[in-house]
């Protein structure tokens, strides 16, 4: 049976094109508008030709670019901004998309496969996209006997607690969304709702492979969660500090990882657990109980627990650059922003303005972010290798690992950190500064 294919009718086109344009006004007015004067109301406007700036002539200054740079300068400087946009949740999951498609690609030439491939010209790029609308397209279907509030609930409670832990996070001196004096103990705090996160989606999805999962999952983070606070005691105590800032400063001449290489191994270990990847997988093993903890979402809950998933390994990776490889310090390769322009100010066409603190980003921040940026990948990369090269462990071995072998060296880094300061190595009256 044969099917003809409808004609295309240049009226029904126009008319749907219309219809399109006419919602998008409406919703636009109804929609877009309010929430326009409502960030205008919230952040601080500048001042222009001696004005304080109202929202309501703000929006009429959308037209003029040279009238818009003081609006985009305060916004970018609101919490509102860092928390959504950068260096909050916006910025951990454009990197966590684009890990993602590395991921794919970086396997699959270490195991002679073409990966991502057809879909997209240059080496499959739209297939993110392409998934990603899959994800979104698919019916959500939730176990007869499931405890449904919970159910709904854990994914996007796992999403928030990686978007909480990625405040935490310094990307370049200053732009960090939540600088606590106590940032690595609130880290600590933040990474301790995982497990439990975990243990509820497998105990509310009422079926035996998401609870064995769950199972696995509570008994492996708990193990590891030791030794990677263990780990970091050297790093307080040759610093001295909580706050992450701070520990990222006190790297601008050598990194901590030349100090403490086991301290170093052992986090990254333990990362690579708290991050259930190979060898340490156990709670997912899709060759032994289909997909553990995760095997009963569908649909965008699950693309929610894999976006969770990524910016927590983003925000791991992060981490790890803040405390062992020196943060955002590196060699300055960006170049200053013109003089002439900071003091003169910016003349676009009749108009002659003159904004403090142009541009929008320092010198500092723009470099800063680079090398924060270029570790935290080079990091990530280190993170995906092990999933192309080794077996899954035994749990027994697992547990071995994470019990007795990591918390010995755990104090011995502990040990070699305290021979630093005694020795007169490092501290206030050591020979290195």
């Amino acid at each position: 049976m044969s099917t003809i294919a409808p004609k295309f009718r240049l009226g029904h086109f126009i008319a749907s094109l219309t219809d399109n344009i006419f919602w998008g006004v409406v919703l636009f007015t109804l929609i877009g508008l309010p929430i326009v004067f409502i960030v205008l109301f919230l952040i601080e406007l500048p001042e222009i030709d001696g004005k304080l700036l109202s929202p309501y002539l703000a929006v009429t200054y959308i037209a003029d670019p040279s009238r818009t740079l003081p609006i985009i300068q305060s916004l970018i400087q609101t919490d509102f901004f860092k928390i959504v946009a950068f260096p909050g949740f916006g910025f951990a999951a454009l990197i966590a998309g684009a890990t993602i498609f590395i991921e794919r690609k970086f396997l699959a030439k270490i195991q002679l496969r073409p990966g991502p491939f057809y879909c997209g010209k240059v080496e499959g790029i739209l297939q993110l996209m392409a998934d990603g609308l899959k994800l979104i397209s698919k019916e959500i279907i939730i176990p007869a006997k499931a405890d449904k509030p919970i159910f709904w609930a854990a994914p996007v409670l796992f999403v928030a607690t990686a978007a909480a832990f990625v405040s935490l996070i310094p990307v370049a001196p200053g732009w960090v969304v939540a600088d606590l004096d106590v940032g690595l103990i609130a880290v600590f705090a933040i990474i301790g709702f995982f497990p439990i996160i975990t243990i509820l989606v497998s105990w509310a999805a009422n079926s035996k492979f998401p609870f064995i999962g769950g199972i696995r999952a509570l008994h492996q983070m708990v193990s590891f969660e030791i030794p990677l606070i263990l780990s970091l005691l050297g790093i307080v105590i040759l610093t001295g500090t909580l706050n992450l800032s701070e520990i990222v400063a006190s790297q601008a001449g050598i990194w901590w990882i030349v100090f403490l290489p086991i301290g170093a191994i052992v986090f990254f270990i333990s990362i690579l657990a708290e991050l259930e990847r190979i060898p340490f997988d156990l709670p997912e093993a899709e060759s032994e109980i289909v997909a553990g903890w995760l095997t009963e979402f569908s649909g965008m809950m699950y693309g929610l627990v894999q976006l969770g998933s990524y910016v927590k390994l983003y925000a791991f990776a992060g981490l790890f650059v803040t405390l062992f490889l020196g943060g955002w310090h590196g060699p300055m390769v960006v170049p200053p922003f013109p003089e002439e322009i900071i003091t003169e100010g910016i003349t676009m066409g009749p108009i002659s303005i003159k904004i403090p603190g142009l541009p929008l980003f320092s010198q500092e921040m723009l470099n800063g972010t680079l090398w924060f940026v270029i570790k935290t990948m080079g990091v990530i990369m280190v993170i995906l290798l092990p999933r192309g090269v080794f077996p899954r462990i035994r749990i027994d071995l697992l547990l071995h690992v994470g019990w007795y072998k990591l918390i010995g060296l755990c104090f011995l880094n502990l040990f070699i950190a305290l021979g630093l300061i005694y020795g007169g190595v490092l501290g206030p009256e050591g020979f290195i500064q």
